[in-house]
């Protein structure tokens, strides 16, 4: 969330193909959601055992699979992945009597699938450390990296 971080995608070489790249966004997605939700597990002081996903990017069995993978947990994905267009229905619902209370809604929710984590927790690491590497190179802040206001640092 640096203001001055500039972005870069490292690891480039002779061989790197588009699909590299979309692979890259994928992880940079996947990985800057691994920092939110570390936040929030400090500030609320408790531990994630599990997500449900919704949302286009939802769709994404790869990045899915990546973000169970950088968080170390089973992220569920319902049949119906717009739940935001679909709370709204919920809420009209209720206000109108069409449901008679929360649990008549979350009978609706059904499974799509589950992603459960692949790797084991010192890859995890490994991935999370050189993530954490790269945003500082990014951000500027190591020693003899210009910021992104062409000023030297001292």
């Amino acid at each position: 969330w640096d203001p001055h971080a500039t972005g870069s995608i490292t690891g480039i070489t002779r061989g790197t193909t588009a699909a590299h790249i979309a692979r890259a966004m994928l992880e940079g997605i996947a990985l800057q959601n691994a920092d939110i939700l570390t936040a929030m597990r400090k500030d609320a002081g408790r531990h994630l055992r599990g997500l449900c996903v919704d949302g286009g990017a939802s769709a994404n069995n790869l990045l899915m699979q990546m973000q169970a993978d950088v968080l170390g947990v089973t992220l569920r994905r319902p049949t119906f992945i717009q739940t935001t267009a679909l709370g709204a229905v919920f809420a009209a619902g209720l206000g109108c009597g069409m449901w008679k209370g929360l649990k008549d809604i979350g009978a609706a929710w059904k499974l799509d699938r589950a992603f459960r984590p692949r790797i084991s927790a010192a890859r995890r690491k490994l991935i999370l450390d050189r993530w954490h590497a790269a945003i500082t190179l990014a951000s500027g802040t190591k020693r003899g990296v210009l910021p992104t206001d062409g000023r030297a640092e001292s």
